[in-house]
């Protein structure tokens, strides 16, 4: 069956949140990603090319296309596209769970895809199953989002939620960290093997609506302290510094 036009023109589609809201859908694209997400998320459909379906017979998907390389960069969002494309369903929304006690991230109006994408891979990587973000964080779903994660929206879960109501209904024992210029230094700080670390925006930081609830106030100094440097890092570059360290600290604990 070949591909066509109206189902090129919904891919695209998809690109506009409010197209992915009205159908609870999102697109992912690329062979790693698509086969991440096969095993946590139905699939509505794929489109993918003769080599990567032979090497994927068992496919679990009612609604598979064929495609050309040609055919494939016509419907990709991707400037390089990558064998196969996949739209699959949101989950439902659930109620955002109790907190249990594990470490957890926290995002106070991430603003880029990417970003929130990387931290994501990052949440993933450091054994990090849960973010809470603010309802003007970006869009999980986003197809920027989603391929940055590389696949590790399998694994971990993004809730939207009032942040400031969030941190106030938490146990007066829960410590909440958060970075700040004027925190103390990370390197020199015991950090618990639980709690909610919280990231700010790309430009403005953590609101004060937010930075009331927080209780660890920490600084990522720069090397050395006395040399002129950069004005700040990258918020997926700060978390990664951040998770690291709260890792590293847990492993020597």
């Amino acid at each position: 069956m070949a591909l066509s036009k109206n189902r090129i023109k919904y891919i695209h589609s998809l690109e506009l949140k409010k197209n992915r809201k009205a159908e609870q859908v999102f697109l992912a694209e690329g062979p790693k990603l698509v086969e991440e997400l096969l095993d946590r998320f139905p699939c509505r459909f794929l489109i993918a090319t003769a080599e990567w379906l032979s090497a994927h017979p068992h496919l679990n998907v009612s609604d598979v296309t064929e495609v050309s390389a040609d055919e494939l960069s016509k419907a990709s969002l991707l400037k390089t596209p990558q064998q196969v494309l996949g739209v699959f369903e949101q989950p439902p929304h659930t109620e955002t769970p109790a907190f249990d006690r594990s470490l957890c991230l926290a995002l106070d109006d991430i603003q880029d895809p990417g970003n929130l994408g990387t931290i994501i891979r990052l949440a993933d990587w450091f054994g990090i199953e849960h973010i809470f973000c603010s309802p003007n964080t970006a869009d999980v779903y986003n197809p920027k989002t989603v391929q940055a994660t590389m696949g590790a929206l399998a694994r971990v879960q993004v809730h939207y939620i009032a942040l400031a109501d969030f941190l106030q209904s938490l146990p007066a024992d829960i410590p909440v960290y958060g970075t700040f210029l004027d925190g103390k230094n990370i390197y020199t700080q015991p950090l618990s093997a639980h709690g909610i670390i919280v990231m700010g925006n790309e430009g403005n930081g953590i609101c004060p609506a937010v930075s009331q609830h927080i209780n660890r106030r920490l600084y990522i100094p720069s090397y050395p302290p006395s040399r002129s440097t950069s004005e700040s890092l990258n918020v997926a570059i700060a978390t990664a510094v951040v998770c690291a360290e709260f890792r590293r600290q847990a492993a020597c604990g």
